[in-house]
């Protein structure tokens, strides 16, 4: 059976479990405390040199990290991810934006609200607004024509924008100005075998 490392509250992680349960494979989650060093470990960094979760392990001994990686691994020859090799192409070019024009502005800010380092990070978490908003502006142009992010329909693509737009609120990021993203949250939140970033499995 396939095993997650993973950190419950991490939207990373959360894209994993959302897209394992939507295709019903079953799985054993192993909870990693990223705020206790657990992901430091010597241990765990037999698993992933880099210290990050999440992280699938496939086979005993056989990992897999990044979480847009491990996507697009469980989603090969699913649903989830296109035949059209344009499309496929389209799913991976919003999973670099995801992470690289959203991630870190949108989930950094979530993540430093939720440890309690609001005042500690405020410049911080003010330079990351302006460029946090203009991604959910990308998004929100795009959407504004597009029931999906690829071939209107659900794929690989929405997972991974989903999993810390629907929850930028968390991190100082007010969605009411993006109505097109908000009818798409709705959207992907009434998928078949949707789950929770709080439900646990």
């Amino acid at each position: 059976m396939l095993k997650l490392y993973e950190y419950s509250r991490s939207g990373n992680c959360y894209k994993i479990r959302l897209l394992l349960t939507q295709l019903n494979i079953p799985f054993t989650k192993i909870e990693i405390d990223i705020l206790k060093g657990e992901s430091r470990t010597t241990e765990f960094l037999l698993k992933n040199p880099n210290g990050r979760i999440p992280v699938l392990e496939i086979e005993p001994g056989e990992f897999l990290f990044e979480s847009n990686a491990i996507m697009f691994y469980l989603s090969e020859g699913t649903e989830f991810f296109p035949c059209d090799k344009f499309e496929r192409a389209q799913v991976m070019q919003w999973l670099f934006f995801e992470q690289y024009s959203h991630e870190p502005f949108i989930a950094t800010s979530r993540f430093w609200y939720m440890t309690g380092k609001v005042e500690e990070y405020q410049e911080a978490l003010q330079q990351k607004q302006a460029p946090g908003y203009a991604a959910l502006g990308v998004m929100e142009q795009h959407l504004a024509n597009h029931a999906f992010f690829v071939g209107d329909r659900y794929t690989i693509a929405d997972i991974g924008l989903f999993a810390y737009t629907h929850v930028a609120g968390e991190g100082g990021f007010d969605l009411t100005g993006f109505p097109a993203i908000q009818t798409w949250i709705n959207r992907v939140e009434n998928q078949p075998r949707s789950i929770s970033i709080t439900h646990l499995n």
